[in-house]
């Protein structure tokens, strides 16, 4: 069987009621490749005065990848990045040894009503790369390659596909495409990556012949390429890469492959020195509820 596993995720509340999909990490499967964090958010109509902002927040151990279809945020982080994430464009914040962020409405749209949909992944860093320095990497829509493929446009959002590379650098094998599928058209998908995945974002599919329902991530067996058809024009995206080189114990917003890492974040946190954004004065508290190391 070309599809392994079938992950339909919950529904989470961030706050405010702005709900999103999460289909990792999930009892079945921590991850695919290095994702090992999964939300789509949207489409959702964000109307004035509603308040979706995500406080100041911490990480440590992981990038967050932020991709949008619709609508707009501004990223903020305590490296003194600002920058306006717009639809197409990919945004990778290497949290490394510890980073804090928030992502707010843009002051333009809050009295305006304006559509928000994406997808917030985040990638596990390689154990030799945990702690490495935070940093953040903005790659505009434009310099994303793309290619046309079996009638479907394929977006290289992150590593190689069809004889085209992302410009977006990762810590290890990392596969993330964009693919918007014609009605009626095929589309073979290779093996690209060690492990892959695939999400219906907007519609169902057919994978070599099995139903796969709109907002399902199917896990893939290894070394197979598949065929992909849709009855109505659907975009779906892929996820992929290698295996991740150990367990990874996530807890709140902290990824590690050492659980002693995580009891020192929340201290860090707790203690409010892990670093501040420039120009905010809010913050999410550490949940009551504390990691145990035992």
């Amino acid at each position: 069987m070309s599809v392994a596993l079938k992950l339909t995720g919950h529904h989470k509340d961030l706050g405010g009621g702005f709900m999103v999909r999460r289909l990792l990490p999930s009892a079945q499967q921590q991850s695919v490749g290095p994702f090992i964090f999964f939300d789509h958010f949207g489409p959702v109509t964000e109307q004035p005065g509603t308040d979706h902002d995500v406080r100041p927040h911490p990480h440590i151990g992981l990038a967050t990848v932020t991709y949008l279809f619709e609508g707009a945020m501004m990223h903020r982080d305590s490296i003194g990045s600002a920058q306006r994430i717009e639809p197409g464009a990919i945004n990778w914040m290497t949290a490394g040894r510890g980073i804090v962020h928030s992502e707010r409405a843009p002051d333009d749209l809050r009295g305006t009503a304006y559509v928000n949909h994406g997808l917030q992944l985040w990638a596990a860093l390689p154990s030799e790369f945990e702690e490495t320095a935070p940093g953040f990497s903005h790659t505009p829509a434009e310099s994303i390659p793309e290619a046309w493929v079996d009638g479907a446009m394929v977006r290289i959002l992150v590593g190689e596909a069809f004889g085209k590379t992302s410009p977006v650098k990762t810590y290890s094998h990392t596969l993330y495409l964009d693919v918007a599928l014609k009605a009626g058209t095929p589309f073979t998908l290779p093996p690209l990556a060690e492990q892959m995945a695939l999400y219906a974002v907007d519609g169902d599919l057919q994978v070599d012949g099995q139903s796969l329902p709109m907002h399902t991530l199917a896990t893939l067996s290894a070394g197979a390429a598949v065929l992909l058809e849709a009855s109505a024009p659907t975009r779906l995206v892929v996820i992929g890469g290698d295996a991740l080189d150990a367990h990874r114990f996530m807890w709140w917003n902290f990824v590690s492959s050492r659980k002693e890492r995580i009891v020192q974040a929340s201290e860090a946190w707790e203690a409010q020195s892990m670093g501040e954004v420039p120009g905010e004065t809010e913050f999410i508290p550490l949940p009551e509820r504390k990691f145990s190391a035992g």
